[in-house]
């Protein structure tokens, strides 16, 4: 096992000391111990309840990634390569980035109704342009001195993206999709708690209403369980292979 993995084993043992110890000194029924949360986690995941609500959320989270990520990059290329089609959007893009979640999220609720379809649509929407900004500005970075001296040895179009430009772009990709998985799944919670009837976020408002604290960090902890699978088994390797590029 590696020092990294140790440290980060390590810090989150102290964070959860820190919690215990913390509620321990609360002692406070709005401020569960790591133990009651977990046991209200095995509890819900046994009743199969957490298990349903947690696969909605997921699957709106996955569409929504996979939409915004082409989307995003597609566009991102074209502004990043194109000087009149980045004027021609730019202020679009603005807008985009600036539009508050929670109005874009109204708005297609009241045009398309409460949907699956408008709910995904708003989150995409909130997405996109993020993607774009990321992608546009790795495109302006890529070393294009490097390109030059490619064509200049006569190297074939197919390898010169594959070797060349597009690896450079890796680590905005790699960005774009990690702040966008964290922000998706946020969003998504608010999503479900103004317009569906289940999901994680509709969970949530349930217990809100009765200050279950502890089923709302319970709900909580599974998503970001499965955040970090995602970025240990998926991100961190691909940040390996760019690494190994470089």
């Amino acid at each position: 096992m590696s020092n990294s993995m140790y440290l980060r084993i390590g810090s989150m043992v102290l964070l959860v000391l820190l919690w215990q110890a913390t509620a321990i000194l609360a002692d406070s029924p709005v401020f569960p111990s790591p133990m009651n949360v977990f046991s209200s986690l095995i509890e819900h995941i046994s009743s199969g309840e957490l298990l349903h609500h947690l696969g909605v959320t997921l699957y709106r989270v996955s569409m929504i990634f996979l939409f915004a990520m082409p989307i995003g990059i597609a566009f991102g290329l074209l502004m990043g390569n194109f000087k009149k089609i980045d004027a021609a959007l730019d202020t679009f893009l603005i807008l985009g980035l600036n539009m508050p979640a929670l109005v874009v999220i109204m708005l297609c609720y009241i045009w398309l109704g409460l949907s699956d379809v408008a709910a995904i649509l708003a989150v995409v929407i909130n997405k996109v342009p993020m993607v774009i900004v990321n992608i546009r500005e790795g495109v302006k970075a890529i070393d294009k001195k490097l390109l030059e001296v490619a064509c200049v040895y006569k190297v074939s179009r197919y390898r010169l993206l594959s070797t060349f430009y597009i690896p450079q772009l890796y680590p905005y990709i790699i960005a774009s999709a990690r702040n966008g998985l964290s922000l998706i799944w946020k969003i998504v919670l608010v999503v479900e708690l103004l317009g569906r009837s289940d999901g994680i976020g509709f969970q949530l408002s349930m217990f809100f209403q009765f200050f279950d604290i502890t089923s709302i960090l319970a709900y909580s902890f599974s998503f970001i369980i499965i955040i970090i699978l995602i970025e240990n088994f998926i991100f961190r390797p691909i940040d390996d292979r760019i690494a190994k590029w470089r």
